[in-house]
């Protein structure tokens, strides 16, 4: 199916949409207040250490890090999307997020974070970045071990930074949600993007 891409970014677009409409309306606050809750009572020292330093994987410095070290390493077209995608993900989170203008959960954090809550921005920058790069390892990487090591760790970590924000405390569960299907509507424009054009 030559425009599946397109197909599932709509997709994704929508199923945004309708939970944007949801959270505006109130109508997630038991679902975000339960999952939320439940979370928080598997906390253990193991854990805390582990979200803690996995949550820092989507950090506005280390995305910015992981671009260069992409852009410098390899100098190619994939690069300058991969920044043009970073710089775009946190664009329209910080947009989406004045629009939203929705508070944080204020108790029982595991670390500080300022600014609104509704999407997760560290969500939408894990999917934009490092799923662009699992598109990338997938795609371009010969070698089968390799190419499936580098595709699993890389979903792992996409996996991880969104159960992060809501284990740290600083999100809920429908903010992550959306950081998940905002940003993947996004990516799968992307590598629509990256199909076609030649830079």
């Amino acid at each position: 199916m030559k425009k599946r891409n397109i197909y599932l970014s709509i997709i994704f677009m929508i199923g945004f949409v309708i939970l944007l409409v949801l959270v505006v309306s109130g109508a997630t606050e038991d679902f975000d207040q339960a999952v939320y809750h439940a979370v928080i009572s598997l906390r253990s020292n193991f854990l805390d250490q582990y979200f803690i330093h996995i949550t820092r994987l989507g950090n506005t410095m280390m995305i910015i890090f992981v671009v260069l070290l992409f852009f410098v390493s390899f100098r190619n077209r994939y690069a300058l999307i991969l920044i043009a995608s970073a710089i775009d993900s946190f664009l329209l989170n910080t947009l989406i997020k004045v629009c939203v203008q929705r508070e944080r959960p204020n108790v029982l954090r595991l670390i500080s974070q300022g600014g609104y809550s509704f999407p997760s921005g560290h969500t939408m920058m894990a999917v934009c970045v490092y799923g662009y790069l699992l598109y990338l390892a997938f795609s371009c990487i010969k070698n089968k071990v390799l190419k499936y090591g580098v595709s699993v760790f890389l979903f792992l970590v996409i996996l991880s930074i969104g159960i992060s924000r809501i284990y740290v405390g600083v999100h809920f569960a429908t903010d992550v949600l959306a950081g998940y299907l905002f940003a993947l509507s996004y990516l799968f424009l992307l590598i629509e993007v990256t199909k076609k054009v030649k830079i």
